[in-house]
């Protein structure tokens, strides 16, 4: 395995720990649908949270949460609507980037919650 899946896997570990902490009810972990992937689906009292990790070693070039384009948003809507659909969840949905910055062992977090919603695509 590469060091940026080990990298990528290790930023998800603790993105989990991280929303459940936080009070959060993991439901999935990288969901695919057709070209396009969840990293985590999590649940509150009343919503399902589509949640896309990014995390750097630097931000010296761009904030992690930049990478989430108007391409991927699209593809997580899509790929969000599928999972709703199959397990027929009637409720809210919030798209949540958790943009993590790991300078050593320690990691910065930047819960960005509503970051973007379906009506953009």
């Amino acid at each position: 395995m590469s060091n940026s899946y080990d990298f990528g896997k290790e930023a998800e570990d603790f993105a989990v720990k991280y929303l459940t902490e936080k009070g959060y009810k993991i439901l999935a972990k990288n969901y695919f649908f057709r070209k396009a992937e969840i990293d985590i689906i999590a649940q509150t009292e009343n919503e399902i949270i589509i949640v896309e990790v990014k995390a750097r070693t630097s931000n010296y070039i761009s904030e992690p949460e930049t990478a989430v384009n108007a391409k991927k948003k699209k593809l997580l809507i899509l790929a969000a609507d599928d999972f709703i659909q199959k397990n027929n969840f009637i409720c809210e949905v919030r798209f949540d980037i958790l943009a993590l910055l790991k300078i050593q062992q320690s990691w910065s977090v930047n819960h960005i919650q509503n970051a973007f919603d379906a009506s953009e695509i």
